[in-house]
């Protein structure tokens, strides 16, 4: 396979020449080697590059000592300096003039940059997504679709296409986040059971997620469960949608669901696909929100009588598409149905993983491949 050019290029090369730009995902999502990109010669990983995480990038950082002569800067990891807020502002201050800056966090730094010393207008911030069909090829085929459902779709495992290696990627990955990322940004001490609570979650994606239940079964408060979700979502390991309702349909009002950015971490397939298409879905509203500002809303539908449409994507508050996802039915869910009837949601969608598109549209929604369905939305 050739070099993967990131979805975000074009877009983060013109705010660049702005304001600074923040780049936030999961760990080994491909922040730094995206960052990189940006540098030229042989800048790549020398001066205009500062980690925080290297002791020796760690002292030029505390003392704000700026490589010199450098068109682009980089600060990788730099959220996790207690001061980072004032340090990139003084230096974007003083020099915004001749030197550009990226940014780039392991953390939600559009969480850590809440409080202190405002950047307000100094910067844009991006969320850079794993690997989708889109980004992996012009035109995908359900082969690239297998291949990313099983080896999910962050750069190391996804390239490799070994069981082995994203078997020992995902223990890796899970011990430093666990171990090193929340030690340095939280104050939670039991680790040892938010490893326990990690490992807990893939069972639970698909279906309305009971805090209640996640509390009882590690023994903790519903408040402290609440708590480490969110901890869960700041570093990018978790997210949670919201059910979309309306008066016609009797919609359940709290009961959210959960997802993984890894959705490989997923033993049953069904939910696998699920939670890939979720991810697919959150990368686009992210994507219209970073680039131009939309308002966009990831939302579930469901009932009182369980009647369920998997994801309803809202711009600017109002529902635009919903979908539906079946590994390999083809035939229409009477909850399409059901719901198209008594709701204002203009399209609906069933995607699959059949090779071809059966034709099975309707007034109503349409059923057809999640190749067909990614380049007929246009998504990243």
């Amino acid at each position: 396979m050739g070099k993967i050019i990131r979805y975000l290029s074009k877009p983060v090369t013109r705010d660049l020449r702005k304001k600074m730009v923040f780049i936030s995902g999961p760990r080994q999502v491909g922040k730094t080697t995206f960052a990189l990109s940006f540098l030229k010669g042989t800048q790549a990983g020398h001066l205009a590059y500062l980690s925080w995480d290297n002791v020796h990038d760690r002292d030029k950082i505390k003392t704000a000592e700026l490589p010199s002569k450098q068109p682009v800067v980089i600060f990788d990891e730099v959220h996790k300096f207690a001061r980072w807020r004032s340090l990139v502002k003084g230096l974007y201050d003083k020099y915004h003039n001749s030197t550009r800056f990226i940014v780039t966090g392991s953390a939600r730094l559009d969480y850590f940059s809440k409080g202190g010393d405002s950047l307000f207008g100094r910067y844009y911030h991006y969320r850079l997504h794993p690997f989708s069909l889109a980004e992996i090829s012009k035109n995908p085929t359900l082969d690239h679709a297998f291949h990313l459902l099983q080896f999910g779709g962050f750069p190391e495992p996804y390239l490799s296409a070994s069981e082995i290696t994203l078997k020992r990627w995902q223990k890796e990955r899970k011990q430093k986040i666990i171990y090193d990322d929340l030690r340095d940004l939280t104050l939670v001490k039991e680790t040892s059971l938010l490893d326990l609570l990690v490992d807990a979650l893939p069972a639970r994606i698909g279906s309305p997620l009971s805090i209640k239940n996640l509390a009882e079964d590690l023994q903790v408060n519903h408040k402290t469960m609440e708590r480490w979700l969110s901890i869960l979502e700041r570093l990018y390991i978790s997210f949670r949608i919201a059910p979309f309702g309306s008066p016609k349909i009797r919609a359940v009002k709290k009961e959210q669901k959960l997802y993984l950015w890894d959705w490989s971490a997923c033993e049953n397939e069904g939910a696998r696909f699920e939670n890939m298409v979720a991810c697919q879905l959150l990368k686009y509203c992210h994507f219209q929100e970073d680039v131009f500002g939309d308002s966009m809303e990831l939302r579930y539908l469901r009932d009182t009588d369980k009647r369920e449409v998997d994801f309803v994507v809202l711009k600017n508050k109002k529902a635009v598409f919903a979908v539906e996802c079946r590994l390999s039915d083809t035939n229409l869910s009477p909850h399409i149905h059901y719901f198209s009837a008594r709701t204002d949601i203009p399209k609906f969608y069933q995607v699959h993983l059949k090779e071809k598109d059966f034709g099975n549209e309707t007034t109503i929604g349409r059923s057809l491949p999640l190749t067909h369905f990614v380049k007929e939305l246009g998504l990243p």
